[in-house]
């Protein structure tokens, strides 16, 4: 028996909720078609236009973008996980002291506007004649604001596994810390898997906001293009940096679903051997 935190839908739900799919599905058909129909009809759709993409500089010059764009998702990234794991054990410990600092950065920087906080890290320090580099600000500001949402994620996944778990780890012998750390992060990872990946998406299209302070990721170059190119080139460019964004979001939530996949396998194949063994000592204690 498998828990649902939501009632299962009735046949007469799963219509609604056929006829709206279709009629969402034909009216994002219909905008699309509009949309086309416009760009054909204002010479926006001609190979000559869109044959900038193939252009070596600028192809080059958006690879360049990407690649700056990965470096700071990357490190964001990594930081945002330990910090997210931190913040989620302080939000549980004991320690009340521990729990009001964890919750203290939690509200403080979710509440923020990732936008302002960047600004904030890049410009506020410089108030006291310190320089930060645009890579360092934008990492920053995007690993502050991602281990607080992060954090909360995990804490969530956490409390949401039987209270059995732990009293296991305590009673063969585990610290507080140790089943924390061997049992319930693991556990709790597993179980908020796709909220993770979804946020994961969401910091990577957050490094696009590095343009407001000049670092130089996907969307500044392809800004740069744009104006040197010429104005009438902005859909074609602009297109193509969407399709990178696409693509990588596409091969991160393919990843997620291998993941996922590749553990539940494993604790089905886990579990198969142990309910053979329970069959047969239930047919022998018959005997």
């Amino acid at each position: 028996m498998t828990a649902a935190i939501y009632d299962v839908a009735g046949p007469r739900t799963r219509r609604r909720i056929t006829y709206g799919t279709i009629a969402g599905t034909l009216m994002l058909i219909g905008i699309a078609a509009v949309a086309v129909s416009r760009l054909a009809s204002n010479g926006q759709l001609s190979p000559e236009l869109w044959g900038v993409l193939g252009r070596k500089d600028l192809q080059t010059l958006l690879f360049k973008g990407l690649i700056a764009t990965l470096q700071v998702a990357l490190t964001s990234l990594a930081l945002s996980l330990v910090g997210g794991v931190l913040l989620a054990v302080g939000r549980l410990s004991h320690r009340p002291w521990v729990r009001g600092a964890a919750r203290a950065w939690v509200e403080l920087f979710r509440g923020l506007p990732l936008l302002l906080l960047i600004f904030f890290v890049f410009l506020g320090p410089s108030a006291w004649g310190i320089h930060v580099p645009t890579f360092w600000a934008l990492v920053i500001s995007i690993a502050v604001f991602n281990s607080a949402v992060i954090g909360e994620i995990l804490r969530t996944g956490i409390l949401s596994l039987p209270k059995g778990q732990a009293e296991a780890g305590y009673a063969i012998g585990l610290t507080r810390s140790a089943t924390m750390r061997l049992i319930l992060i693991p556990q709790g990872v597993r179980v908020v898997l796709p909220s993770l990946i979804a946020q994961i998406v969401t910091l990577l299209k957050e490094t696009s906001l590095g343009f407001i302070i000049g670092y130089e990721e996907l969307l500044r170059n392809g800004r740069i293009a744009v104006e040197y190119l010429g104005g009438k080139y902005a859909i074609p460019v602009y297109t193509g940096i969407a399709v990178f964004y696409l693509v990588t979001n596409l091969i991160l939530s393919w990843t997620a679903r291998r993941i996922q996949k590749g553990k539940t396998n494993r604790s089905i194949s886990a579990a198969a051997p142990a309910s053979k063994d329970a069959a047969k000592n239930e047919v022998t204690v018959d005997a």
